[in-house]
């Protein structure tokens, strides 16, 4: 009856859960949830949600596909972020076997010569225990006068903790939370490695435009300065007017020299993001081809989908509830411990006895465990808890605070970006309706080729201009996908760390 009641009290305390429950993350911006739209969406954008994976694919380059299949592919950032996950859910598994018995195995033979010592004749015996197990020792009389001692043991060494007040059962809950956050942490890496390989694909085609519209700036100057110097020869121009062209034609020059390290750079950079050393894409690249543009219409959703969806956003969300539950994990240290040993072995004076059923021995020792005078240090070790648990909760607040703002910037160069292209196209279109005039001109015989060669030079730093707007607006898109949190894939997690706690936000 006296059993039956402890295991009753024992049941009913172990009931309790000490600390906060996680129930959901912080309400912020509430006002643009409520909105239910972006403040800077540009026209050409819609508010249909956008699809998480493989947005790059609406610029319609396949190159660019390759490159970011072979980045999520092979990239050691990602990696590193997957072994993390794997780390986090071995942690779980750890942190839930806590909550089990653990058992250890254990054999033991001692051989002991104690000279003046006499613990009876020669066929006396004395019993004795060892570690996890129990057994007898054989004492002999000794030629020195003293007792030998002979003793074989086998046995098993059994512990449990009791979890009375969740501790363990918070420190289940904080790693399950954790291992989600390590998950979510992988999809941000993904996030950000696609944006990446795409922000240098795009400056590897912008600066290849930029070198092949240098060089026929170039070409046209050199021929400007060969008609010059004709003309000087023929006296109908001074010699200040060439050394002009020739100044001029050096600057043109000039700018293509940094524009070939930058070519380099990105191609360098496609390598490593890629998996690859540097210089394994040269070949492949080095061919020129347009900027590839992004759609017409832009899905971009709303603020409440960028909060749900953000893999940033995720993780800093789990951290919250991870640090939370961290708290109980701590207070319940401040109170007593209930753990039980148990010893069950076999044993006796000769190797066989560890065989005979007839000497098992079993044991079970109850220990009540509560640090009374410590001095402050477990409740030290909650308010510590408490104050990483409120950082977290900051921490979320302004991981969402900043993915909004992020995205509100993207929103808005991308539509200035846009405006930008359309005028400067108009201005490109003007520079070759002009030059295509003065063409007429010079057949006609109204105008010189050295003036025409001046409006062909202008209009190709009109293209040029078009040409740099173009990388710039596809930048501006993919800076808009990348603050939408766009381009990760859910990665497979483990059954428990995917389970839901009780009182834990859905994920």
């Amino acid at each position: 009856m006296r059993w039956s009641v402890a295991l009753l009290a024992v049941t009913l305390i172990g009931a309790c859960t000490v600390g906060p429950d996680y129930k959901a993350p912080p309400v912020v911006a509430a006002d643009a949830i409520q909105r239910g739209s972006f403040v800077r969406a540009p026209a050409g954008v819609a508010d249909a949600a956008p699809g998480l994976a493989r947005w790059w694919e609406a610029l319609g380059d396949k190159r660019l596909d390759a490159l970011v299949a072979d980045a999520l592919a092979h990239s050691p950032t990602l990696d590193q972020a997957a072994a993390r996950i794997r780390e986090a859910e071995a942690q779980l598994r750890q942190q839930r076997s806590a909550q089990l018995p653990s058992a250890s195995a254990m054999g033991t033979v001692i051989y002991a010569d104690l000279p003046g010592v006499a613990l009876g004749n020669a066929q006396g015996q004395s019993g004795a225990t060892q570690g996890g197990g129990a057994g007898q020792a054989g004492a002999g009389q000794s030629g020195g006068g003293g007792t030998a001692l002979e003793f074989y043991n086998a046995g098993l060494n059994i512990s449990w903790e009791l979890d009375l007040f969740g501790g363990v059962r918070r420190g289940v809950e904080q790693a399950r939370a954790t291992a989600a956050a390590r998950v979510a942490d992988l999809a941000d890496a993904q996030v950000s490695l696609s944006a990446q390989v795409a922000q240098a694909y795009v400056a590897l085609r912008d600066v290849q435009e930029r070198l092949r519209l240098n060089a026929a700036s170039v070409s046209l100057q050199q021929q400007q300065l060969a008609l010059m110097r004709q003309r000087v020869a023929r006296g109908t121009a001074s010699q200040l007017q060439l050394e002009r062209l020739q100044n001029q034609l050096e600057n043109t020059t000039a700018e293509g020299v940094p524009l070939n390290a930058q070519r380099d750079e990105q191609l360098n950079l496609l390598a490593v993001l890629t998996g690859r050393a540097p210089g394994a894409l040269d070949a492949d690249l080095s061919r020129p081809v347009p900027v590839p543009l992004p759609p017409a219409r832009v899905p971009i959703g709303d603020p409440a989908a960028l909060i749900a969806q953000r893999p940033d956003i995720r993780a800093a969300e789990r951290q919250l509830a991870a640090a939370t539950a961290g708290v109980g994990v701590k207070k319940a240290k401040e109170l007593p411990g209930l753990s039980f040993m148990g010893l069950l072995g076999l044993g006796g004076t000769t190797a066989g006895d560890i065989f005979d059923l007839g000497n098992l021995t079993t044991l079970v020792a109850p220990s009540l465990n509560w640090s009374l005078l410590d001095f402050g240090r477990a409740r030290a070790a909650t308010r510590a808890a408490e104050a990483q648990r409120d950082a977290a909760d900051a921490a979320y607040r302004q991981a969402v605070l900043q993915a909004l703002q992020e995205t509100e910037t993207a929103l808005s160069r991308f539509g200035s970006t846009r405006a930008q292209l359309g005028v400067l196209a108009r201005a490109a279109g003007t520079a070759k309706r002009a030059a295509a005039l003065n063409q007429q001109r010079v057949a006609a015989g109204t105008t010189t080729l050295i003036d025409q060669l001046d409006v062909e030079r202008q209009r190709i730093g009109a293209e040029l201009a078009v040409a740099q707007a173009k990388a710039q607006l596809t930048q501006s898109f993919i800076a808009v996908n990348k603050a939408l949190g766009l381009g990760w894939q859910a990665a497979p997690l483990s059954a428990d760390a995917a389970r839901r706690t009780p009182g834990e936000a859905p994920r």
